[in-house]
C-alpha cells in the first residue's frame, strides 16, 4: 500500500446496468421511428460526457437519441442513464465523423446539441506563429478546432435547432473569431441565432458558473429563455445529506437518508425520481483528510485565504496559491465545480465539517439529480462531474429553442437582423473606402506602412478626421517610409505634440524588413496594446477594437446597455454580432470605429445619418414612427 501523508484510500469501481430499452446501432432506425410516431423531438447530445447538457436537453422536452464521446467512463455513465445510443467516437477523425452523419441520417434529428472541447483562435503575434512553424508545431492543431467537427455534423444533417456551450475564453481569448466564425455559417446555412454569456447561478446552478451558449434555430427568430429565479445556495444544495462520521469521513457509495425535513426545494427536486428509494443516498464519499490538512480545514471559515494560515502549516507558497484552499459558504454561492476536483478537493471544502465535498455534494451542486450515477472509480465520478454541463443550465438554454415555447412556432421568414445589418455596413464602408474617408478602411491602398502613419496620428494626434486627410493624402499606397517622406509628414502636421509622436518613425526609415508586417511594426514601435490594436486592424487582419466608442454603437444598435455595464462580456457579445466574420469582418470593424466617432456620438447622435438607422433600437427608441426593416 503506497500513503502520501495519509494511507491511500481507492474507492472501487462502479459498473452500471444498461437500461432495458437501450438501442444498438442495428436497431437505431427502429428505436428512433417509434419515439417519432410517440410525438417525440429527437436530440444529438456531441461530446457529451457523462450526459449533463443531455439530461437538461430531455428535462426541455427532447428524447436524446444518440451522443458521442471517446472518454470510456464517460460514455459507460450515459449509456446507463439513457437508453439512446452512447458512441465511442473521435469526431476529429473525419471517416468517423462521415459513418456518424450516415447514421443519424437514418432518422429525423430536430436538435444537435454539444460542449466541443476548444482553445481559440491563438492571440499569438504572426512573429510567434512563424516560431512555432519553425520549431515543427502546427498551429492549427486539429484538436484546438473540433468545434469545425461540431458544425459540420450540424450542417450534414441540418437539424431544426443547435445548441452550443462552451467556456468563455472560447470568445474572449481571440476577439470572438470561433464563435464569429460558428455563427457565419449557421447563418449561412439559413439559421437564425443568439449568442449569449449566461451566469449559471441564475437558472438554478448553486454556483459561480459563466457559460457561453450559442443557440440556432431554421424555425423561428426569437429565443425566449426562461425568467432567472431564485439564487440556490450551498446550504440549500447540500444541507440535507448526511454528515460523515468523524471516525470514518470517507463515506461509502450507499448511506442512509434521513434529511427530507431539512431539504430545499431544490434539494426535494434532486430526490423526486421514482428511481431513487427516499431511504438513501448514492455516492456521498469522498477522500481522506491528511492529518496536517485537517488542522488547517479546523482553522478555516469561508473568508480565509491560505496566507492566513500559519506559516508552519502550509504546503505550499502562499503568494503563488492563495486561493488553494477554499471553506464554501453555506449562504452564498460555490466556485464552480471543475475536472480539477478528481485531483484534489481544496477548493471545495465542506462549509462546516473538516473535509472535501462528496461525489455527490458535488453532483448536487452541478444541478444532477441524486437517482444519476456515475460509473467508475470515486476519481472517475469528479472527473465526469466537474467537465459537465450543469443540467439546469442546458434545460434553461434548451427552453429558447423549444418551439413550444415560441409563439407562430411555424417557419418564420423573417430576414436575418443581423445579415441585414452586416450588410449595411460593409457597403458603407466599401464606399466610405472610395472617398477622402479611404485610410480608415483596410483596403490596397492602406499598406502596413500608411496604416502605422494613421495608427500614431489617430490615437495621439489633435487632428480631426478632415485634417487627418488631408495630411496623409500624399502618402496613400506608400510601400515605406524614407527620411524625405517623414520631413514632409512633420511639415504637413505642424503640430509639436504630433511631432514628438511621429518622432518613434524616424529609426524606421533606415530599416527595409519591417514594412510589410504590421507585427514586425508594431514590435519595433513598441506600440501600446490600443495602437497596436488599430495598425492591425487597418492592415486587414480580423480583429475587435473595444474602445468606448466601437461598444458604444454595438450596444445602440442592440438595444442594451452593454457599453454601460458588463463590457468586457456583453459589450463584446454584441461588439462581435455587429461585426460578424467573413472576410469583410475588418471592414466593418473600421466602419463602427469611423460611425463612433463622427456620427454616434455619445450625447447628441447624427442617427438620420447612420448607415444602421433602419436597423438601430435606440434609434427607433428615440423616434418612435420611425420604420424598420426586420
Amino acid at each position: 500500500m503506497s500513503f502520501y501523508g495519509v494511507k491511500l484510500h481507492r474507492s472501487d469501481i462502479l459498473q452500471l446496468p444498461v437500461p432495458e430499452d437501450a438501442c444498438s446501432e442495428e436497431t437505431f432506425a427502429e428505436w428512433c421511428a417509434k419515439r417519432l410516431a410517440a410525438g417525440e423531438r429527437l436530440a444529438v447530445d456531441l461530446f457529451s460526457g457523462a450526459g449533463g447538457l443531455s439530461l437538461g436537453v430531455e428535462e426541455a422536452g427532447w428524447t436524446v437519441a444518440a451522443a458521442v464521446d471517446y472518454d470510456q467512463r464517460a460514455l459507460e455513465t450515459h449509456r446507463a442513464n439513457f437508453p439512446g445510443l452512447s458512441l465511442a467516437i473521435d469526431l476529429s477523425d473525419i471517416e468517423a465523423r462521415a459513418k456518424l452523419v450516415e447514421l443519424l441520417k437514418r432518422t429525423t434529428i430536430d436538435l444537435v446539441a454539444g460542449g466541443p472541447p476548444c482553445q481559440p483562435f491563438s492571440r499569438a503575434g504572426r512573429s510567434k506563429i512563424r516560431s512555432l512553424v519553425e520549431a515543427g508545431r502546427d498551429p492549427h492543431d486539429a484538436r484546438k478546432e473540433l468545434w469545425r467537427a461540431f458544425l459540420e455534423v450540424v450542417i450534414a444533417i441540418k437539424p431544426r435547432a443547435v445548441l452550443m456551450e462552451n467556456v468563455p475564453d472560447m470568445a474572449l481569448g481571440d476577439d470572438f473569431q470561433v464563435v464569429r466564425k460558428i455563427v457565419e455559417d449557421l447563418e449561412d446555412a439559413g439559421y437564425y441565432s443568439d449568442v449569449r454569456f449566461v451566469d449559471a447561478w441564475k437558472y438554478g446552478v448553486p454556483q459561480h458558473r459563466k457559460r457561453l451558449i450559442v443557440l440556432a434555430r431554421n424555425d423561428h427568430h426569437e429565443f425566449p429563455w426562461p425568467e432567472p429565479g431564485a439564487k440556490v445556495t450551498v446550504r440549500d444544495a447540500i444541507i440535507d445529506l448526511p454528515p460523515l462520521p468523524e471516525d470514518y469521513p470517507v463515506g461509502d457509495r450507499l448511506m442512509s437518508y434521513e434529511g427530507a425535513e431539512r431539504a430545499s426545494g431544490f434539494a426535494q427536486r434532486m430526490r423526486s425520481s421514482p428511481e431513487l428509494d427516499a431511504g438513501i443516498v448514492w455516492d456521498h464519499m469522498t477522500r481522506p483528510v491528511r492529518p496536517d490538512d485537517l488542522e488547517i480545514f479546523k482553522l478555516m471559515d469561508h473568508k480565509t485565504l491560505y496566507s492566513a494560515i500559519p506559516a508552519e502549516l502550509r504546503r505550499y507558497k502562499a503568494d503563488t496559491f492563495n486561493d488553494k484552499y477554499k471553506r464554501l459558504d453555506w449562504n452564498d454561492l460555490s466556485r464552480s465545480i471543475t475536472a480539477h476536483i478528481a485531483k484534489d478537493g481544496y477548493w471545495y471544502i465542506h462549509p462546516e465539517q473538516h473535509r472535501t465535498i462528496t461525489v455527490r455534494e458535488a453532483a448536487r451542486i452541478q444541478t444532477f439529480p441524486d437517482h444519476f450515477r456515475f460509473a467508475g472509480t470515486r476519481s472517475d465520478a469528479f472527473r465526469q462531474i466537474g467537465n459537465a454541463v450543469p443540467p439546469e443550465l442546458g434545460k434553461a438554454a434548451a427552453h429558447a429553442i423549444n418551439p413550444e415555447n415560441t409563439q407562430q412556432a411555424t417557419l418564420f421568414s423573417s430576414p436575418n437582423r443581423w445579415a441585414l445589418l452586416h450588410k449595411a455596413l460593409s457597403d458603407w464602408a466599401m464606399e466610405q473606402r472610395q472617398g477622402e474617408n479611404w485610410f480608415n478602411f483596410p483596403g490596397p491602398e492602406v499598406t502596413p506602412a500608411v496604416a502605422v502613419v494613421v495608427t500614431l496620428l489617430s490615437l495621439g494626434g489633435r487632428l480631426d478626421i478632415r485634417g487627418l486627410a488631408q495630411v496623409i493624402e500624399p502618402f496613400k499606397g506608400l510601400k515605406k517610409l524614407t527620411q524625405k517622406e517623414y520631413r514632409t509628414l512633420l511639415k504637413a502636421v505642424d503640430d509639436p505634440r504630433v511631432e514628438r509622436r511621429l518622432e518613434r518613425l524616424s529609426k524606421l526609415t533606415a530599416m527595409r524588413n519591417v514594412w510589410n508586417d504590421p507585427a514586425d511594426l508594431a514590435e519595433e514601435l513598441d506600440l501600446p496594446p490600443a495602437e497596436e490594436s488599430l495598425l492591425t486592424l487597418l492592415s486587414n487582419h480580423d480583429i475587435m477594437l473595444t474602445s468606448q466608442l466601437s461598444l458604444r454603437v454595438a450596444a445602440r444598435v442592440a438595444g442594451s446597455k452593454s457599453d454601460q455595464t458588463n463590457r468586457l462580456t456583453d459589450g463584446r457579445v454584441d461588439l462581435a454580432r455587429l461585426i460578424g466574420g467573413g472576410e469583410a469582418a475588418p471592414l466593418r470593424m473600421a466602419a463602427l470605429r469611423l460611425l463612433g466617432t463622427t456620427t454616434c456620438l455619445p450625447q447628441e447622435p447624427l442617427c438620420m445619418t447612420c448607415p444602421l438607422f433602419n436597423m438601430c433600437v435606440f434609434a427607433k427608441q428615440e423616434r418612435p414612427g420611425t420604420s424598420t426593416l426586420w
